[in-house]
């Protein structure tokens, strides 16, 4: 997998962000926030045992949010949240989400990095053969016979990786998972046995939680490649209030720069959004937490404090 790249052009003092790369100057401990879109559902199967009646595609996408959750490392947008802009901005029903889609939604969630994908493969498949045999019973030696067969369970996912800066994909993967087993069974007079278990005991449940793991070591290695940003939500003289607090591990007296966010770039060839013009504008530091760690209170240090909704990251 290729790495992006960071390319930073300096016209007349304005700093043009047209990709990312890996990143060193920031601080460890920061939360960066994540959104997980449904998956599209190619298979045509349903969850009726698990989590009540959902298509395979949203099954997954939640079992790959309550991991991103369970791992307390990222900021991961709730599925209401989501569902709410989706709503507001009249997408998720015309079809299957996009790049583009994905990252106009995410800018407006304010998350860095969205998921989104297809569910290609979900069930199972049998192999069996059938050795005839007497078989031994109470009642004499009868025509009966082994059954040896393998049940294979395959899941396969397509997922994407956006920078919702660019709307760039800094990622795509295609993942498959299988479990199998041999059977073997002793038949009489055509009777067998069949064993059914609960979702995350089935085959095809360990296969999915399989592939679930492998798309969040994806995640966790694509995240790594995209700057933390915050946003200035409010200047009251020269105190800036941030919307990142210690909940997504901004410290007291960490340093910030502001950024003034300039014209959106397109590539005339392709119609895709190449970045933002961003105006370095002032410094500020963090003072205090506020609303349970959600937000922080700034001084500022040099140059302007910004106003609301302009950008603030580390200094690389």
């Amino acid at each position: 997998m290729k790495s992006a790249a960071r390319t930073i052009i300096i016209i007349s003092g304005l700093m043009v962000t047209v990709g990312v790369t890996m990143l060193g100057a920031e601080p460890a401990g920061l939360r960066k926030r994540v959104a997980v879109f449904d998956f599209e559902d190619k298979t045509d199967h349903r969850l009726h045992w698990w989590r009540g009646d959902q298509n395979v595609g949203q099954g997954m996408a939640d079992m790959l949010t309550t991991a991103l959750v369970k791992m307390n490392k990222y900021t991961v947008i709730e599925r209401t949240q989501l569902e709410k802009i989706m709503k507001e901005q009249a997408m998720g029903a015309s079809g299957a989400i996009t790049e583009q889609s994905a990252a106009k939604i995410g800018k407006l969630l304010g998350v860095e990095v969205a998921v989104f994908g297809a569910v290609t493969e979900f069930g199972y498949s049998k192999e069996k053969k059938n050795i005839r045999a007497p078989v031994p019973t109470p009642f004499g030696r009868r025509s009966g016979g082994l059954k040896i067969g393998k049940q294979t369970a395959r899941v396969g996912i397509d997922v994407r990786f956006v920078n919702t800066t660019t709307g760039e994909i800094i990622a795509a993967e295609n993942v498959a998972k299988e479990e199998s087993k041999g059977d073997v069974g002793v038949s009489v007079g055509g009777r067998g046995f069949e064993n059914q278990t609960k979702f995350d005991e089935s085959m095809v449940g360990k296969a999915t939680r399989q592939a679930i793991d492998e798309i969040v070591k994806v995640i966790d290695v694509q995240m790594q490649k995209v700057p933390w940003r915050g946003r200035v939500v409010k200047v009251t003289g020269s105190t800036v209030i941030i919307n990142a607090g210690t909940a997504r591990g901004v410290k007291i007296g960490d340093e910030l720069v502001v950024y003034s966010k300039g014209e959106e770039l397109i590539d005339p060839e392709t119609g895709l959004s190449l970045g933002n013009e961003e105006s370095e504008i002032g410094k500020i530091k963090v003072e205090s937490d506020i609303a349970g760690g959600k937000a922080a209170k700034c001084s500022v240090i040099s140059g302007s404090p910004g106003t609301d909704g302009d950008i603030v990251r580390y200094a690389q």
